[in-house]
């Protein structure tokens, strides 16, 4: 059963408290966070929730957010009916994001990969236009600081995502233009730890959310090298 089949029969074993169960709760009934619960259903479903909520963000009610997801998460045919239930019932306002925030920075304390996966997410969504507007920016910061990173890192995870900071190897890996090799080199390879393909699997991110890893991971290792050309350092 893909992902999206398991958020669909949620009612069956799955369940999450907070406003994230009371939003899946108004769709397919009543539900309770368990710790045994699958992480992959619980990223999906923050992911679908803070979506909503950032369709909203501009004031710009469309179609065009929830199309990015379902072509971004690749939502078979079967399952989008489940997934833009949730969805629209999120988007109805931009009040009460932070608390769906706060409950996946809480889900997933301790493992800022999973966070950094949500943000990614948001990101693809915002990109629905090919613009990111103010409110959006906004929206994704605070989301951002509320899962605990600093202003750097957020300027990190934009930088894959939106240009012109694609082309600054030090923004897309969040470091200094002052760093020293050595910050740099374990920078770089914490990065490419958290979003290699493999660490994405085991840490319960759904097999439809793999290839942005692969996107962003590519994104690092260009600006490690170019930093290293620019620097006369060794590989």
């Amino acid at each position: 059963m893909s992902i999206w089949g398991k958020v669909s029969g949620g009612a069956a074993g799955f369940a999450v408290g907070g406003p994230i169960g009371a939003l899946v709760g108004a769709v397919a009934g009543h539900f309770m966070f368990d710790r045994e619960a699958d992480p992959g259903i619980v990223f999906t479903i923050a992911v679908i929730a803070l979506a909503g909520k950032m369709a909203k963000a501009d004031g710009l009610v469309s179609d065009a957010e929830l199309e990015a997801f379902e072509r971004v998460f690749r939502v078979p045919e079967a399952e989008q009916g489940h997934v833009r239930r949730i969805f629209n019932l999120a988007r109805q306002d931009v009040a009460g994001y932070e608390a769906y925030a706060g409950q996946i920075a809480r889900l997933f304390m301790g493992n800022p990969g999973v966070l950094e996966d949500v943000l990614d997410g948001l990101f693809e969504i915002a990109k629905a236009d090919g613009v990111l507007h103010p409110a959006e920016s906004q929206f994704l910061e605070r989301v951002a600081d509320i899962f605990g990173f600093a202003p750097n890192e957020f300027r990190r995870i934009r930088a894959s995502h939106f240009a012109p900071e694609l082309t600054d190897p030090y923004v897309i890996l969040g470091v200094s233009y002052v760093a020293g090799e050595e910050e740099i080199r374990r920078t770089y390879l914490r990065l490419v730890r958290e979003n290699h393909p493999d660490s994405l699997i085991a840490r319960g991110v759904p097999e439809e959310f793999v290839k942005l890893a692969n996107d962003k991971l590519a994104a690092i290792n260009g600006a490690y090298e170019k930093i290293q050309a620019e620097r006369g350092l060794k590989s």
